[in-house]
């Protein structure tokens, strides 16, 4: 059994579910048990810790961690002097990035950024909130948001700054969009001394391999077809530019076989006309993961 151990933090809470999917999916299992903050995986060279998304990149700056996942937000609003290894487009719900926005009530009458001068402003991102309003010139009275936030206009607050990644919560309690403040992903970040770690580093450069390999799969499946040689020509010009399939014999010499990874939303595109041009037994299959 291996001494040497990367201890890396797993999101708590929205990410929690996705992240444990896509470890998954890359070939890594991790499992939760109820009220245990100390989950197993299937890697002797890993020490998983479950905490919230806010906290990793603190506590990965400092050294408990040696990596973590967490939000580009968090890294943010925490001032974290950390590394960031790659970015894992991610969410609970999509693979598109989250948004922070500045809202304010349908019908208030703060238009601009500029409006918010001596206003209250309630959110969970306190230093990237200030920050933002200090950019545009703005001094606000910015306060800690526990939770709630989107019920806090206009009664507690005059407005706030959330996280959204379909606008439905800030619609659904009467608020528009004012601002965009940023677009966040999650990020793969590592300590810095354990960055300068070679093993470390190797460990998770393999990690984050696969991590991406299962991420890239998420939008493509594989095609394959018979096709006959006289066709072949006529078959590969329907193919996305720069597409190298790769191109096997067949018993019979005059058909080949015709197999190609492709965007998943291309195939409802492409498939009759493969077939108007001469492909057969063409069949569609699902990717686990795809290494570049």
């Amino acid at each position: 059994m291996s001494e040497k151990k990367i201890k890396l933090g797993i999101p708590k809470g929205s990410l929690e579910e996705a992240t444990v999917n896509l470890f998954a999916k890359a070939g890594y299992k991790i499992t939760i048990k109820s009220r245990s903050y100390f989950p197993s995986i299937d890697d002797v060279e890993i020490e998983c810790m479950l905490i919230r998304a806010q906290e990793i990149a603190r506590y990965v700056a400092d050294g408990v961690l040696d990596a973590g996942l967490t939000g580009k937000d968090w890294v943010m609003e925490n001032r974290a002097d950390v590394v960031e290894i790659a970015d894992l487009v991610y969410s609970k719900q999509s693979t598109r990035p989250v948004r922070w926005v500045l809202a304010v009530p349908n019908e208030s009458d703060i238009k601009s950024v500029k409006d918010l001068e001596g206003k209250r402003i309630a959110t969970e991102a306190v230093n990237m909130t200030v920050d933002f309003l200090k950019k545009h010139g703005v001094t606000a009275n910015v306060e800690f948001s526990w939770g709630a936030t989107e019920v806090k206009a206009p009664k507690l607050v005059d407005a706030i700054v959330e996280v959204t990644e379909t606008g439905n919560s800030l619609r659904a309690n009467n608020l528009r969009i004012l601002e965009t403040i940023m677009e966040s992903n999650t990020k793969f970040i590592m300590n810095k001394e354990s960055h300068k770690d070679s093993w470390k580093q190797e460990k998770v450069n393999r990690l984050v391999m696969m991590l991406k390999g299962a991420m890239e799969a998420n939008s493509k499946v594989g095609l394959m077809m018979n096709v006959p040689k006289a066709s072949l020509d006529a078959v590969i010009k329907i193919l996305p530019e720069k597409m190298k399939p790769t191109i096997s014999s067949l018993t019979d010499e005059d058909w080949v076989d015709l197999n190609v990874v492709i965007q998943e939303k291309l195939v409802r595109e492409i498939v009759p006309d493969l077939k108007q041009a001469g492909a057969q037994d063409i069949v569609e299959y699902p990717l686990s993961k795809v290494i570049h």
